[in-house]
């Protein structure tokens, strides 16, 4: 299974359409995290699971989702009402809450991956304005039998190996 995460877009339209069109053939799922600054009609967010950040102001997107694809449990949020600048431990129990194996959220713009017990936690960074690094990022997570693995991704499409991770599936 492959799934692609991307966040705090921030109005960027052709860029998201760009990512999207370089993947959809190969992923199950595309998961928005929130800050896109779209409607929830627009063109570009067609398709996808997507929630609502704290600079969205259409209401018609949630602030979490609980979606499961191909039998895994993902819970999705922007992360603002959850305190993720400070702590993941809020997601943390959340996921535990509603039986999340995967956490997808954003805010932060922060690209990174972390596993506390068996919850995987994923933020893409930001396509729009990354911080920590240079590059404007986004993710994919392929699940199979053996492993799970975070791929990065900068914007044009480049692997970023020093940010991809993998672990052991449960």
């Amino acid at each position: 299974m492959n799934v692609l995460i991307v966040s705090d877009s921030h109005g960027l339209t052709k860029e998201l359409q760009t990512i999207v069109s370089r993947h959809k053939q190969h992923v199950d799922a595309i998961i928005h995290c929130g800050d896109s600054e779209l409607t929830s009609d627009h063109e570009a967010l067609q398709g996808m699971l997507v929630v609502r950040g704290n600079c969205d102001y259409e209401q018609r997107f949630p602030t979490d989702l609980v979606e499961e694809v191909n039998g895994v449990r993902f819970f999705i949020t922007h992360g603002h009402l959850y305190n993720v600048k400070m702590t993941l431990m809020n997601l943390y129990y959340k996921a535990k809450e509603v039986g999340a194996r995967i956490v997808c959220f954003g805010h932060s713009h922060i690209a990174g991956c972390e596993q506390i017990d068996d919850v995987l936690f994923i933020n893409p960074g930001s396509i729009f304005l990354p911080r920590m690094r240079r590059e404007k990022t986004y993710a994919i997570l392929h699940i199979d039998e053996a492993t799970t693995t975070v791929h990065f991704y900068n914007i044009d499409g480049k692997p970023l190996h020093d940010l991809t991770t993998t672990y052991t599936t449960k």
